[in-house]
């Protein structure tokens, strides 16, 4: 949903496009910890979200509506849900689909593991199927706060909005009674004749795009779906539009950022895929198995992959304490010198599957084998076959066979491609090349 809203002249911005742009915080697990700076965050009151997900994605030119698209070989409303459920003042998220689509809906919350969820049935139009959602906030007897007091309406195909500007939203609309993201105009609107000649353009600093999220307080969201017309059901898509007209609430209107882009063509699917690679691919745990040899070799790449801006930790192993270390990331690096160590690689995988870490994205894990003696890789036929039961884990297992060099020059090329090697399977994840061993 995009509209124009005319603002005052005094709310004026510069120009930034309104393109794909890198999120925070959106891939973070845990949940119960605000992001936000201290002294913000303190929501005492219940806050809801309805998502309408009812829409076919005709845009998209796809047979799956893009709200059930895979990213990653998950559903691009799974992320959306994310953002939402991560937020500890967040009390239900109320889905809007299709009816035919509440099966899959249930089956994605329960693959996912989402536990704020509820699922409702769609209308026919937009404000329709956001309607039942609103309705099914005051019917729901499991919340134990009774009805919100504001409720966040957001679309199903933007999973990068951000817990602070969530609370901006949140707050504004607790005092106005509504509030809605705003965002700079990219290209002048125009309006043109009837016979296709151009009329006139409207001054584009003068306006903004109307975006997700909104927030309304639950009465006056409710009081506008009670008294709008049929016209409004059927033709209608602003809801801040509706609290104006029908209960003469004049909503506070928030500028957000680029991050609040919403999925609508088929390529946008594509930028979406992106940002959630780029942003898994931030960090990088190497596990040395406490070999001198191998924790020289993790000193030696370090070098090379803060270069690529990745945040790098170094640890012998992901017992006691470096547990903690299976909760901050998606990439490992696993060494082992003169032996193919494939048990331990086990090992690794059972622990990410028990803190759950394979659950949400596929987790990727480099086994870099490395032979100070002569004599090639070993055993490639034992990676493949660890690879593809991995798969059946969310896990992507590459190999990388390095030959120690006695020549410095030479060892330090290996090294680099080592780097290389990795990073690029850690930004890629590639399922295609899971279980193959690669020469550096």
């Amino acid at each position: 949903m995009q509209e124009l809203i005319e603002t005052k002249p005094s709310v004026m911005s510069s120009d930034e496009p309104d393109r794909p742009t890198q999120p925070g915080t959106f891939l973070n697990r845990q949940t119960g910890n605000s992001g936000l700076a201290p002294g913000k965050g303190d929501v005492d009151f219940p806050v809801c979200v309805v998502l309408p997900a009812g829409g076919s994605g005709e845009r998209t030119g796809l047979l799956t509506p893009k709200q059930f698209c895979l990213l990653l070989s998950r559903p691009l409303i799974s992320y959306t849900i994310q953002t939402f459920e991560r937020v500890s003042w967040i009390q239900t998220i109320v889905v809007v689909v299709a009816k035919e689509n509440m099966d899959l809906m249930a089956d994605i919350i329960q693959r996912f593991r989402h536990t704020k969820v509820r699922v409702v049935p769609g209308g026919s139009t937009r404000h329709r199927s956001i309607r039942n959602g609103v309705l099914a906030l005051k019917e729901d007897k499991g919340s134990t706060a009774g009805r919100p007091k504001v409720v966040i309406i957001h679309d199903a195909v933007r999973p990068f909005v951000e817990e602070d500007f969530l609370y901006k939203i949140t707050m504004a609309a607790r005092g106005q009674g509504a509030a809605g993201a705003i965002r700079p105009l990219v290209s002048t609107v125009i309006a043109t004749t009837s016979e296709g000649y151009l009329d006139h353009s409207l001054e584009r600093a003068k306006y903004r795009a109307s975006e997700m999220p909104q927030g309304f307080a639950y009465d006056v969201i409710h009081q506008a779906y009670e008294r709008c017309t049929e016209a409004d059901f059927d033709f209608g898509t602003e809801c801040l539009h509706l609290v104006l007209q029908y209960c003469s609430t004049n909503a506070k209107l928030v500028e957000g950022p680029p991050t609040l882009w919403k999925v609508t063509y088929k390529r946008d699917l594509a930028a979406a895929e992106s940002i959630v690679k780029d942003t898994l691919s931030q960090s990088l745990c190497m596990i040395t198995g406490g070999c001198e040899h191998a924790r020289m070799l993790a000193d030696t790449l370090h070098k090379a992959f803060f270069a690529l801006q990745m945040e790098l930790d170094i640890i012998p192993d992901l017992t006691g304490d470096n547990v903690r270390y299976l909760f901050k990331g998606w990439n490992f690096i696993q060494f082992s010198i003169n032996d193919s160590a494939l048990d331990t690689i086990e090992t690794t995988f059972q622990a990410l599957e028990a803190a759950n870490q394979t659950l949400l994205h596929p987790v990727v894990v480099v086994w870099v084998n490395v032979s100070t003696l002569d004599g090639g890789a070993s055993e490639p036929a034992a990676i493949m076959e660890l690879a593809s039961a991995a798969k059946l884990r969310n896990i992507l297992l590459y190999g990388v066979h390095l030959q120690q060099s006695k020549d410095p020059e030479c060892w330090e090329r290996s090294v680099s491609k080592v780097a290389e090697m990795t990073s690029a399977l850690i930004r890629e994840r590639s399922p295609a090349f899971a279980g193959q061993l690669l020469q550096a």
